[in-house]
């Protein structure tokens, strides 16, 4: 069976150095690599080091300059590698090529390369935080969504520019994963309506302060993105997050345990999956006042009621609906997970131990699932996107049996 074909597209940023480091990645995996530069890229670094990786000619220009046979047959050489590829990947994609594939505008060979593939295209942006925060640039890659691209969202982190936040390229492997799932995507989950529930809620204390948790919604986004890209109908409650939304997904924003609740049970008709990977807050304050409390040396206490219990409630009302929960704990992972189940009356619980290095806030997660036949499978360390992959190939597993 022949190799995969892949474009890489390399931008002009700081992080064009790790394209090499993912062009050895695709090709540890069994796919053929032609790189195509950007004459930005090529102050970062030099095409001899792709060519050496790759084994094939680098494209930096749209026209040679050696002869005028040359030159002609490049000026369409555009049309024949994106008829000869399989899929295009953009890393890094700079703010500046994001611009230009949202307009469609052609000025050099990888842009003009864009708007003749018709493949799948993944994007793995990297830039400064500002400018992926910019209005111009969320709305780029908002149209980019729309067109049903990937996405390998950038972490966070220290930046070259000597910032800390967003804007970071993601590392090399995950990419390369992602390029793999977009070569060859599993459609097992269509004809299904999945909601998920991801994020923290915020409890108020008054109208300034509020009460939360460590929930990134990483977990649950992976989890939307993974089961979209497998084909299913998604809706996403998300409490308040710092991400962007999943291409091809509804999504709902609430703030409170109360608003998830309601936003859950409105939408819950038409749901076939239920995955409750939010971390919902367990109290709330009881009666919130209407002004803000002022300091004083004096110490006060809180009157805190219990949130709604979502996954319980849902686990009296499923009906013939999967119901998938989650346990974040501290300890006795293996016990816990196994009484929430039973407790929730969900046919599977996902659990995992919450650290400084895994778990809340962090890209990458390991997990335990308990299934209500009394297995337990434990999944290893590895990326969310690699987690959700996992938990969704058990969950058509249980649906199957389920409409058998």
């Amino acid at each position: 069976m022949a190799p995969n074909r892949v474009i890489l597209g390399v931008g002009g940023g700081i992080a064009a150095y790790k394209s090499a480091e993912l062009a050895r990645a695709l090709m540890q995996r069994d796919i053929r690599v032609q790189v195509v530069m950007t004459r930005g890229a090529q102050e970062f670094v030099r095409p001899l080091t792709f060519a050496a990786l790759t084994g094939h000619k680098v494209i930096t220009d749209i026209f040679s300059s050696e002869s005028a046979e040359d030159t002609l047959s490049s000026a369409i050489e555009h049309i024949a590698v994106a008829q000869e590829n399989d899929l295009l990947v953009v890393a890094p994609a700079t703010a500046d090529l994001l611009a230009k594939f949202a307009h469609g505008l052609a000025d050099d060979f990888l842009s003009t390369l864009y708007l003749a593939f018709t493949g799948p295209v993944v994007l793995a942006p990297s830039m400064n935080t500002n400018m992926l925060l910019h209005a111009a640039t969320q709305a780029n890659l908002e149209t980019l969504r729309k067109r049903g691209h990937r996405f390998v969202e950038p972490d966070s982190g220290y930046l070259a520019c000597g910032m800390v936040g967003p804007g970071r390229l993601a590392e090399p492997d995950l990419i390369a994963e992602a390029v793999l799932e977009a070569l060859n995507p599993l459609r097992d989950l269509e004809g299904e309506t999945v909601l998920i529930t991801a994020g923290p809620t915020q409890e108020p204390l008054d109208p300034v302060r509020f009460i939360s948790n460590r929930s990134s919604g990483k977990m649950g986004y992976a989890l939307a993105q993974a089961a979209a890209s497998r084909g299913a109908q998604v809706i996403l409650i998300s409490g308040p997050v710092n991400l962007p939304p999943p291409g091809g997904v509804t999504v709902i924003p609430v703030r409170t345990a109360v608003e998830m609740r309601d936003a859950v049970f409105q939408n819950l008709e038409p749901a076939t999956i239920i995955v409750k990977a939010a971390a919902v807050a367990d109290f709330h304050l009881s009666r919130v006042p209407e002004q803000k409390m002022k300091k004083t040396a004096a110490r006060i206490s809180l009157e805190l009621d219990p949130t709604p219990d979502i996954l319980s409630e849902l686990g009296r009302k499923k009906g013939d609906r999967l119901l998938i929960g989650f346990a974040a704990e501290t300890e006795n992972l293996k016990s816990e997970t196994r009484r929430k189940l039973e407790a929730k009356g969900a046919d599977m619980i996902v659990g995992n131990l919450v650290r400084q290095d895994s778990g809340f806030e962090s890209d990458e997660n390991e997990v335990i699932l308990a299934l209500r036949s009394g297995e337990l499978i434990e999944i290893p360390r590895a990326s969310k996107r690699e987690i959700a992959q996992k938990i969704l190939d058990q969950v058509t597993r249980l649906r199957i049996a389920l409409v058998k």
